[in-house]
């Protein structure tokens, strides 16, 4: 088997700025190794929304934050981006965070440090987008939108925006550590 060659970008800074640079990478990996899972994070459905247009005709979801993330009751993401999103043919999903669920509860209570925030701490070493893209891959796959046994293409951020882009194989949460990394597209060189 030959070695497989490809580009990885490294932004100068994270954030939002890399958004459509980060998607255009995405859609051309995901493209050149036929995968047509797209996952990307999207908390207020603007990035949903840019997402949704690149990705048409893609089995392309959409996660948000869970309600109350922010504040007691409060959802981010806008009603006017779902309605763009879900009429490109996207998928959105809201459901807890695989890593941050109860475990943040207890941390919040308490102030010790869980498991999930030692997973997290450890893959935000690559960076926030790449730690993000891993829980939303897990969070799709939870909900039956995503085979475990399918490539796919996760997109996350640092503090809004896109800025990481990943090719893993998923897992679901209880599963985390068969979650395999296969290439880094795109990230922030921290």
């Amino acid at each position: 088997m030959a070695n497989i060659v490809c580009k990885t970008v490294y932004f100068e800074t994270p954030g939002p700025q890399n958004t459509q640079e980060t998607l255009k990478l995405a859609k051309e990996r995901a493209d050149e190794l036929g995968i047509r899972n797209i996952v990307v994070a999207s908390s207020t459905g603007e990035t949903g929304v840019k997402a949704s247009e690149v990705f048409k005709g893609y089995n392309l979801i959409v996660v948000s934050h869970v309600t109350g993330f922010r504040k007691p009751d409060f959802q981010e993401f806008l009603p006017k981006n779902r309605n763009i999103i879900e009429n490109n043919g996207a998928k959105i999903l809201t459901t807890a965070h695989a890593f941050g669920t109860l475990g943040r509860a207890v941390k919040n209570k308490f102030g010790t440090i869980q498991v999930d925030e030692i997973v997290s701490t450890v893959l935000r070493l690559f960076s926030q987008g790449v730690k993000v893209a891993c829980e939303i891959s897990c969070m799709a796959a939870d909900a039956g939108l995503i085979k475990t046994y399918e490539e796919a293409v996760a997109i996350g951020g640092t503090s809004g925006g896109a800025d990481t882009a990943v090719v893993l194989e998923p897992s679901n949460t209880h599963a985390f550590f068969d979650l395999r990394i296969k290439e880094i597209v795109c990230k922030p060189r921290l």
